[in-house]
């Protein structure tokens, strides 16, 4: 039994040489891991770019097509959850705006602390620039359109130029393959983020009916438990789900839009970890050297191997404190929100009949301010705050990232759609001004996409991807 101890024990010794060592840890390697989160966030948003874009054809095909009646119908219908008089009943319509993209709002507010955090946001040289760009891309947009609609009806919708729709603007990046800077990525990444929070704050501000003290005061009382439960260090996501739903409902009957609710509830998920990286090696490194000292031949299988059950039990218990909530429920609702949810709004949203009497009601004012929002201002507002950014020092370019290439992006930040016809659903209800909204939108997404696709690709044949942007000095790449 002793020789057979010793060469167990030399063979764990053998088998778990490769396992890091905590000084190997602290190795530059975090950085290449860092960027293979941030690509798989890329990836994610770029396919499901390609679902929305195919979900816009099929709302357009369906909404033209000999059923169109089918269409405008199965929105108008109406589903009751609940029961008797407490029973909530929307139209499907509404449960996709106001429930579903609730879900949408808290992935959103969950990439904008997790950017704050340990992102692109996190450093003021780091955010200089995507705020500066994000900004100029919202407040110019803006005042284009106010100022051919000022006086009437149309004024209402004056923020539907400012946002931009991060899956389509990456989706667009990534049919550059490599030849796309990565450090050009980021800075749309972080931009549209930004964005995101100038349009949460305009739909919270701008787009809320009347207020019920009675509901903002629940909501407020909601709040305050789900901040207790993150400072009690609660993790269990089913609490927070709960009071989610709740504070959801809050909202819902406040006059404050619903998806404000989502945006809410995320910056109150906990994002720190139980452990830290030094102690979960070390727990890890003994949970799999008890997993290969419990080996024994007459188990043929983990499952009738008590030993290594434990030992995968206790590893799985490392893995679960060494992740951060915020992180976990960030991963698991990317495909929901990308694949199920976007699409789902984007068919109940952008079909619209393209016939003469249609375009006899449109409002050529607002059809012609959200054009020119998103693509005159959207350029000139992102080109020339970051241009005045690095010109005055508060900002540096990217490495790899030139003046040319944010030429290129500001033209993709142009494709507002998912979050231009959100707002103008706020904006004009029903009737010929959201008609006339979700054409200027459609048509200048797709304008936006394709010269931001043309300038970028004649960006990146012009130089090789390895050439330095920030080599002579911050504004080197802009001249």
């Amino acid at each position: 039994m002793k020789c057979h101890g010793v060469a167990a024990s030399e063979t764990i010794s053998n088998r778990t040489a490769w396992l890091p060592s905590t000084s190997e840890t602290q190795s530059p390697r975090s950085k290449k891991q860092d960027r293979s989160v941030f690509d798989e966030f890329v990836h994610g948003e770029s396919a499901g770019g390609i679902v929305l874009f195919a979900f816009t054809a099929l709302a357009l095909a369906w909404a033209n097509s000999p059923w169109s009646d089918s269409y405008f119908a199965l929105w108008h219908s109406t589903i009751s959850i609940g029961y008797g008089e407490s029973a909530l009943t929307m139209t499907i319509h509404h449960w996709i705006n106001d429930g579903l993209m609730v879900v949408f709002f808290l992935l959103v507010g969950l990439e904008i602390k997790r950017e704050f955090r340990v992102g692109e946001l996190a450093s003021r040289r780091l955010a200089a620039l995507p705020i500066a760009a994000a900004i100029g891309g919202m407040v110019l947009p803006a005042a284009l359109y106010f100022a051919l609609n000022a006086g009437t009806e149309g004024s209402r919708g004056w923020a539907i130029p400012m946002a931009t729709d991060i899956a389509f603007a990456l989706g667009v990046i990534a049919l550059l393959g490599a030849r796309a800077p990565a450090g050009l990525k980021v800075f749309v990444a972080a931009l549209a983020i930004v964005d995101d929070i100038g349009a949460i704050l305009v739909i919270a501000l701008f787009y809320t009916a009347s207020i019920s003290q009675t509901a903002v005061a629940a909501a407020i009382g909601t709040a305050l438990v789900l901040f207790g439960c993150k400072k009690a260090g609660v993790r269990n996501p089913v609490p927070y789900a709960v009071l989610g739903v709740v504070l959801w409902l809050a909202f819902l009957s406040s006059g404050i839009h619903a998806t404000v609710a989502g945006v809410l509830l995320a910056l109150l998920i906990p994002a720190t970890t139980r452990i830290d990286e030094d102690e979960f090696l070390l727990d890890a490194r003994e949970s799999l050297m008890e997993f290969q000292g419990a080996s024994s031949p007459t188990a043929r299988s983990v499952l009738s191997n008590t030993g290594q059950q434990e030992a995968l039990r206790l590893l799985e218990v490392a893995v679960d404190k060494v992740q951060s909530p915020l992180l976990k429920m960030e991963h698991s609702l990317h495909g929901p929100v990308s694949f199920v949810i976007l699409p789902l709004f984007v068919l109940a949203n952008a079909g619209v009949q393209l016939n003469s009497a249609m375009f006899s009601t449109l409002s050529w004012r607002v059809v012609v301010g959200i054009m020119l929002g998103l693509i005159v201002g959207k350029v000139i507002g992102v080109t020339g705050a970051s241009l005045a950014a690095v010109r005055v020092g508060w900002a540096s370019l990217p490495a790899t990232v030139r003046g040319r290439d944010i030429f290129g992006a500001s033209w993709v930040t142009g494709i507002g759609f998912t979050m231009s016809l959100f707002i103008a659903n706020l904006a004009f209800g029903e009737g010929p001004l959201l008609d006339s909204a979700k054409i200027a939108v459609i048509f200048a997404s797709l304008i936006a996409g394709v010269a931001g696709w043309f300038f970028l690709h004649k960006s990146a044949a012009s130089s090789p991807v390895g050439d330095s942007a920030d080599a002579n000095g911050p504004g080197a790449g802009l001249t």
